[in-house]
């Protein structure tokens, strides 16, 4: 089992940032991907951005060049800085990490950016 705790949304006018962090505890050493998603009011849970073991990225069209993923391993934590915020990312954010086979999932944090 792997234990995901997220901090650090919250409202923030756009333009503005925000810095989400997830950190994780339990069988660390199965991780093998971290992943953050949000959900918007009324429509589906979708990918932001995702980092690999291996250090590797990617992230959602609607969110490059804006966002990025970090992680501290030292921490055992993932980030994701949010810049240039826009009234569509609004959501529950949501962190994730897979063992490759399952996917554990943190409680959500929300964020709200205003016009």
């Amino acid at each position: 089992q792997v234990q995901l705790v997220e901090s650090g949304g919250g409202l923030v006018q756009a333009g503005g940032s925000l810095r989400l962090s997830c950190t994780a505890s339990g069988r660390i050493v199965s991780i093998k991907a971290m992943e953050w998603f949000r959900q918007a009011p009324g429509k589906q849970r979708e990918s932001v951005a995702s980092i690999t073991r291996g250090g590797r990225t990617n992230y959602a069209d609607s969110v490059q060049g804006r966002f990025t993923i970090s992680r501290d391993n030292a921490k055992n934590t993932v980030y994701l800085q949010m810049d240039s915020l826009e009234p569509e990312d609004t959501g529950v954010y949501s962190c994730a990490a897979t063992d490759g086979g399952i996917y554990f999932w943190g409680q959500g944090t929300q964020v709200t950016v205003s016009s």
